[in-house]
């Protein structure tokens, strides 16, 4: 029973970071990211006619093929109200990917959340929450230390990291396209920017809960 305790104190530690900034994935991943981002002041506006209400519309519908709301078959025949495609093939193929991509993160982060109520249940049980939230604390502590360091390198130079990060997810050049394509009319490297800093913030935001939490713990012992 030790051992089955200390292996889960350590999976929580180890963890939290993932399922924190998973979370924040999923967040993100909603309609009311999609519209706070596309009614920024400042926000970039299309300079080949796409309106808010056009990004809006498929933006979310983007989104939706992400997480499966949308098949295949129906987002490669889609078409604008002029009846010209919505993306072509370079574009479909690139979001292909990153759908392919989107899936096992999404199931990651069902399974993280899964392990960590199971967990909270079990030491609810075996009556060690007190070192469940010790090792949410110090997990917690670890992800801002991480998200920092990513926020840090936005703020250095937001270009390279975004071109390092396709570069690890994606074959050769299939992730560049040029700036009267869709995809890039409807996110542009503004919203890439701002993506990467909501998620990274929320993910602190996250962490300072068990923060909190622990301190508050300690100050009754």
């Amino acid at each position: 029973m030790k051992l089955l305790k200390n292996t889960a104190i350590f999976l929580l530690i180890l963890l939290f970071p993932l399922m924190v900034i998973t979370s924040s994935i999923r967040v993100a991943l909603t309609p009311l990211y999609i519209n706070a981002e596309y009614n920024l002041p400042g926000f970039p506006p299309d300079d080949y006619g796409f309106t808010t209400a056009d990004r809006l519309q498929w933006g979310q519908y983007s989104i939706d093929y992400l997480l499966g709301k949308v098949s295949h078959t129906e987002f490669t025949t889609q078409t604008l109200p002029d009846g010209s495609p919505l993306f072509n093939e370079r574009e479909i193929s690139h979001m292909l990917d990153v759908r392919n991509l989107t899936t096992p993160v999404l199931l990651i982060w069902k399974i993280l959340v899964a392990f960590f109520v199971l967990t909270l249940l079990l030491s609810l049980l075996g009556k060690w929450s007190v070192d469940y939230l010790r090792a949410l604390n110090n997990g917690a502590r670890l992800t801002i230390l991480l998200i920092i360091m990513i926020l840090f390198s936005v703020w250095l130079n937001f270009d390279l990291l975004f071109t390092k990060f396709h570069q690890l997810f994606f074959t050769g050049d299939t992730w560049l396209f040029y700036l009267n394509d869709n995809l890039i009319r409807l996110f542009p490297m503004r919203f890439w920017r701002d993506l990467f800093i909501f998620i990274g913030g929320l993910t602190i935001l996250a962490s300072l809960v068990p923060i909190l939490l622990w301190h508050r713990r300690l100050k009754k012992m």
